[in-house]
């Protein structure tokens, strides 16, 4: 909690060095629009999210309550997710991105954010080396960056871009607890299942979520009526 503060303070500094602002250009205030596009958003994402499993499950794999949950441990996989995912909002798509609009246009400033989140996924993922592996996450933590950044420009709202990465985030990492920080909701069943699928069927588990997430999300977004800059 105290490093989301520590990087709201930052925020407010730079965008009153800069542009004379507090923190209004982040769109933190929540109305009802603003509710009602991270509700839509999260939904659509988590269900996007979930596909890959689901996929799994129907070729065999099974996953089953987990039998250690809590309602404090949901707490516990809500709150982790948030932490993370409004760390990276703020900075990749936070103060900076705003004062990078401002002089350079959106174009150019979502170019730049979407490059940095890639980059910085190298390290979060640990993967710093690995030449085929940081292609990957470059190009699709990048693409996804793309995404963020046409949802904050669309609404002037971080409520939008951390409702799409929030839904993804918790969905892949705790409710089906694939993610780094332990058995959430549903778990894998022992003893592990293996089959054999064709090329494309494992390409869609992998991929098709993903891609889901990136089409359905830009074409709902391509319908909101954008908000003019200030």
């Amino acid at each position: 909690m105290i490093g989301i503060i520590v990087q709201l303070v930052i925020s407010w500094l730079l965008l009153w060095l800069f542009e004379k602002k507090d923190l209004g250009p982040l769109g933190f205030y929540p109305t009802k629009q603003r509710l009602r596009h991270f509700v839509l958003f999260f939904i659509v994402t988590a269900c996007c999210a979930s596909l890959g499993f689901l996929m799994r499950m129907y070729f065999g794999e099974r996953w089953v309550f987990n039998p250690l949950f809590t309602w404090k441990l949901l707490a516990a996989g809500i709150w982790y997710n948030v932490k993370s995912v409004l760390y990276e909002e703020l900075i990749f798509r936070g103060a900076i991105f705003y004062i990078l609009i401002k002089r350079v246009g959106v174009i150019k400033a979502t170019v730049i954010s979407a490059i940095a989140f890639g980059i910085y996924h190298w390290f979060s993922f640990e993967i710093i080396g690995n030449p085929g592996q940081m292609v990957l996450v470059f190009f699709v933590t990048g693409v996804a960056g793309l995404l963020y950044c046409f949802a904050y420009t669309k609404t002037l709202s971080l409520f939008t871009p951390i409702g799409i990465h929030f839904g993804w985030n918790f969905t892949q990492n705790f409710f089906f607890s694939a993610g780094n920080i332990g058995n959430g909701v549903l778990i894998a069943a022992k003893p592990a299942y293996t089959t054999t699928v064709s090329w494309p069927v494992y390409l869609g588990i992998v991929y098709l979520p993903t891609m889901a997430m990136l089409i359905i999300n830009y074409f709902l977004l391509r319908r909101i009526k954008p908000q003019e800059l200030i």
